[in-house]
């Protein structure tokens, strides 16, 4: 087992907005991005600032030395855990025809396999990556003789064996039922089909302000806001280091520890903004070696 590494699987239980700050196109508070492929992510600043708001909740004595100094003190040390951006591994896309589905596609699984693979966890990514023919064909684990509806796309189904797939995607989840789950929602479409649903099928909202005293909508207080939906299944990499702090030296898998053991003795993170109205809660799942 490697101890200075591991996965954390994000179950996203409500909604999530990690936004992006600028406007783009019509919506006025769109979420973060890869500039590349236009996928939805939570970079990796946004991801560390809310591991280390949840140890500062619990007073961790841990604190400074695993996460750095504060801002007006950063020259001191750095801190000794890397994270990753938290990356999309399962969209869930509404389907015309059945329940929603859980969409992913190649080049998730394969970016999927290779992080894995450069954090000595490949046996947490232990599947041959499914192809697709083509942009109107999708890959399902069970029943493909109806043809499947999401969003506007109508699909031909094609079964395939995606046992190992489901497996490694499970192990991500935090649920009792995440196999089962899967096997009836899990599908796999092109890359280029996927990449127009993660743009054009996630949820944005219309918000308004209104006066206290007149119960209308203020001029001009209305507003879009983008979201990742509930049962989005992201994915952050961790890269433990020894502390570099003299009066409280760890060990690697001691910080590693603080974060898998003891951040997460209660497995839930709250991610991106509007907290308040209860949105960014995800279910933690710790992948770290065989376990």
């Amino acid at each position: 087992m490697n101890d200075n590494t591991a996965l954390l699987g994000l179950l996203a239980e409500t909604s999530i907005h990690a936004g992006a700050g600028q406007m783009a196109g019509v919506i006025d508070l769109p979420i973060q991005r890869e500039a590349h492929t236009a996928w939805p992510v939570v970079f990796g600043s946004a991801v560390k600032g809310a591991l280390r708001s949840l140890a500062d909740e619990q007073q961790a004595g841990w604190l400074i030395p695993v996460f750095g100094p504060e801002t007006t003190n950063a020259s001191d040390h750095a801190g000794a855990l890397l994270v990753s951006d938290a990356r999309l591994l399962l969209l869930p896309v509404r389907s015309l025809t059945s329940h929603f589905k859980w969409v992913t596609c190649p080049a998730l699984l394969k970016r999927f396999h290779a992080d894995a693979e450069r954090l000595g966890l490949k046996k947490d990514a232990d599947f041959a990556v499914p192809e697709v023919d083509d942009a109107n064909s999708a890959l399902a684990p069970g029943d493909a003789a109806n043809g499947l509806f999401l969003e506007e796309f109508r699909f031909h189904l094609k079964t395939a064996d995606l046992s190992a797939v489901i497996t490694a995607l499970a192990r991500l989840m935090g649920r009792d039922d995440a196999a089962t789950a899967l096997q009836k929602q899990l599908v796999v479409v092109h890359d280029d089909r996927f990449n127009h649903l993660a743009q054009f099928a996630t949820p944005v909202n219309a918000h308004v302000c209104l006066d206290n005293k007149t119960k209308t909508v203020k001029p001009g207080a209305l507003w879009y806001e983008e979201s990742l939906p509930p049962d989005t299944v992201l994915y952050v990499g961790l890269y433990a280091q020894a502390t570099r702090v003299k009066e409280q030296s760890k060990t690697a898998a001691e910080v590693l520890g603080h974060i898998t053991r003891d951040l997460f003795a209660r497995p839930y993170l709250q991610l991106g903004g509007n907290e308040t109205v209860g949105m960014g809660w995800c279910k933690v799942t710790v992948c770290q070696g065989e376990g």
